[in-house]
């Protein structure tokens, strides 16, 4: 007979949880009087489809199919418009970050534009589940004649379904470049006391989701009133210039991700230009 076991064998030695390791690049250039597919990469659940256009610019979605973010995942995505190219990026839904049983999960976005050409990054709402932690970067750099349309929401628990945050880790990093010189930073993090972070009034005052719009143009202090009638006096908007490089930054913050939107698709819809509003973000 067998010797009984005297131990319990480490469940890691055998049993590993898998994680999401994906990278998603594409490139673009400006041939035959239009924006046209250069490169394609995509690596585990990081998929990018190319819907049909009849003119500029081109549009790609995003696609992450392991369904949303946990700890120790990694996505990156990576995108570089030649010189007179226009491409507008958006994702298939809403990325969410569930709860993470350790670690955080990451989310890198790297994007290079030549000169005269633009860029929309337009990715539908983050939502951030309770006991979730994810870490967002996104590094731009653009020419002096190039524009760029950067867009994140995050929506801290949907109401409507009854979700609530009391505690998660959120990060999210911007570094926007112009000719090599850094003309917009920010680092936002909250965590883990989410609910009373966002309690205090200087913060949401209660709000649960939140949304920052940038627009780097030469003109972008003329949109400003326009911008300012599109997201009400809740709001705030301001515009400026850095070097010479025009900056216009909007922040917008409501109760649930269906007040937020109310706002943040006009104005979208307003800075993206006779693109408009992302096909995706009205299915």
């Amino acid at each position: 007979m067998d010797a009984p076991l005297t131990t319990v064998p480490d469940p890691s030695l055998f049993c590993k949880m898998q994680r999401v390791a994906a990278r998603g690049a594409i490139a673009v250039v400006h041939e035959r009087g239009r924006t046209r597919l250069r490169n394609l990469l995509q690596d585990g659940a990081a998929k990018i489809r190319l819907p049909s256009v009849e003119a500029d610019p081109l549009e790609a979605i995003l696609i992450n199919t392991a369904g949303g973010l946990t700890g120790g995942d990694r996505i990156a995505w990576e995108v570089a418009i030649g010189a007179r190219a226009s491409l507008a990026l958006t994702t298939q839904a809403c990325e969410k970050a569930y709860r993470s049983a350790g670690g955080h999960a990451e989310v890198t976005c790297r994007i290079e534009a030549g000169p005269e050409a633009r860029i929309a990054w337009l990715p539908q709402e983050t939502i951030v589940f309770d006991r979730s932690a994810l870490r967002r970067t996104i590094d731009v750099d653009l020419e002096a004649t190039s524009e760029a349309l950067i867009v994140e929401a995050t929506i801290f628990g949907r109401r409507a379904m009854g979700e609530t945050v009391a505690q998660a880790s959120f990060r999210d990093r911007w570094r926007v470049r112009v000719d090599g010189r850094l003309v917009h930073a920010e680092d936002f993090a909250i965590g883990p006391e989410v609910a009373a972070v966002l309690a205090n009034r200087p913060v949401t005052g209660g709000g649960a989701a939140v949304a920052s719009v940038l627009l780097v143009a030469e003109n972008a202090e003329e949109r400003l009133d326009a911008v300012r009638a599109v997201i009400g006096e809740e709001n705030g908007a301001s515009a400026w210039r850095v070097g010479g490089t025009g900056k216009l930054l909007a922040r917008l913050v409501a109760s649930d991700g269906y007040l937020l939107r109310r706002r943040l698709a006009p104005l979208v819809a307003l800075l993206n230009g006779r693109a408009g509003l992302p096909k995706t973000w009205s299915l």
